[in-house]
């Protein structure tokens, strides 16, 4: 009896249905993103906040792909990491210290957390400035709109830099061969160019701020950008069309160097590697991270015991059958914001898939500004070519004493297809 041969599912971009699950995931994202900064108000208990972010994604969740087949959860835990933390922070309920932690007013929050539709993870992580309780958010000046106003532009720049050379060219078929025909930025490249942003602001990048490849049950693939490397740290390779795309920025008010801290490490995710686990404990989370995480990253208080976590977890990392996610942090507890934006790279450039949302430049007054015109000449491009789809464009308004940067938002304007 002849069988028939199943075809090989296309898990790439140029399936439809790849960018559906990667846009579903990053429309939760950005929405429990942007319910999650309403709770960031100084008093508020850290572990409290990254529970009720948790909750809030798993009911976002529940609402789409229902009875399918599909597998979809979490490609990030709610984490949130006060002033100096560089790492993302998630305590757990049972360490009375950690738990009673509460956040201070005007301390630059990290809030990340992200969606997973199908093994297409989006992560996002944005900064906010933790506000007194029923106090509105007024106009920022000083080291706080110096520190959130180098963390925008960075970013901005990164993100132009992600872009395969020759991308977006215009002009005649000689031209553009020309400009297809460049090398990518190398990393150190790339590491000047966005050190020169932050300087700007006398602000430093965080050593060793890393983006990464996405791929189906991957954040971190085959290719990484290492900024600012510190020891032993290096990048592989550059983006190409048909990639998605962890992009990370990370500025700090101090030297950017960074710390080991102190604070018990929570965060972990499943390898690939085999161990045969010894401890009831450590079989027991092995079991339930397997079929509520997969390989994304988790933090022990979202397991059924928190106790039992924390101690079937050590055999875990022992055996390397888990990874562990350090806490670190500024090394002078300088403070620090990072953003984070999962992008798609198509023919017509980049799309912000989830990204932290646009900032307002008008609340952020400062006396300093970009002058480097190399800097200015490339946040003068657009993200994407304009394909005649978008939708209405938003009125820019620009902040006095600003760089004079033309489509700095231009993600606005991105076309949502290849």
């Amino acid at each position: 009896m002849a069988t028939t041969k199943e075809e090989p599912v296309d898990y790439s971009l140029s399936n439809p249905d790849t960018l559906t699950k990667y846009k579903t995931a990053a429309q939760i994202s950005e929405k429990i993103l942007a319910e999650v900064s309403k709770l960031v108000v100084a008093g508020e208990k850290i572990v409290d906040i990254c529970q009720q972010g948790d909750k809030l994604l798993e009911a976002e969740l529940e609402k789409v792909y229902r009875g399918k087949k599909i597998t979809k959860g979490f490609s990030h835990p709610t984490t949130i990491s006060p002033a100096a933390f560089v790492t993302p922070y998630t305590p757990l309920t049972t360490d009375e210290k950690e738990a009673s932690v509460v956040l201070e007013a005007g301390e630059p929050v990290k809030i990340q957390l992200g969606a997973q539709i199908d093994g297409f993870g989006s992560i996002v992580c944005n900064t906010v400035l933790a506000q007194p309780k029923g106090e509105a958010d007024g106009v920022i000046s000083g080291r706080s709109a110096d520190l959130i106003l180098a963390t925008h532009y960075a970013n901005e720049l990164m993100l132009r830099l992600m872009l395969p050379p020759g991308l977006l060219a215009s002009g005649t078929d000689e031209e553009k061969a020309k400009a297809a025909s460049a090398k990518p930025p190398t990393q150190s490249k790339i590491t000047s160019l966005l050190e020169k942003v932050a300087q700007s602001y006398d602000c430093n990048l965080v050593e060793s701020t890393t983006s990464w490849l996405f791929e189906r049950n991957e954040i971190e693939g085959k290719k990484k950008i290492v900024i600012s490397p510190g020891e032993s740290a290096k990048g592989e390779g550059s983006p190409e069309i048909g990639e998605v795309w962890g992009v990370e920025t990370g500025v700090s008010l101090g030297s950017g160097k960074v710390k080991q801290f102190e604070q018990r490490t929570t965060l972990h995710r499943r390898t690939t590697q085999t161990y045969a686990l010894k401890r009831p404990s450590s079989r027991k989370i092995l079991s339930e991270v397997q079929k509520k995480f997969g390989t994304f990253p988790f933090s022990l208080r979202q397991l059924e015991d928190e106790r039992d976590a924390k101690t079937g977890v050590i055999e875990c990392v022992r055996g390397n059958v888990f990874r562990q996610y350090e806490v670190v942090g500024d090394k002078d507890n300088s403070p620090v914001a990072r953003l984070l934006t999962t992008i798609a790279i198509t023919k017509n450039g980049i799309t912000k898939l989830g990204a932290p949302p646009a900032l307002d430049l008008t609340k952020y007054q400062t006396d300093k500004n970009i002058t480097d015109e190399e800097i200015l000449k490339i946040l003068a491009q657009p993200l994407s070519r304009n394909t005649g789809k978008s939708k209405n464009k938003k009125k820019k308004t620009k902040a006095a004493k600003k760089p004079a940067v033309a489509k700095e938002e231009s993600d606005e304007e991105s076309s949502d297809e290849e």
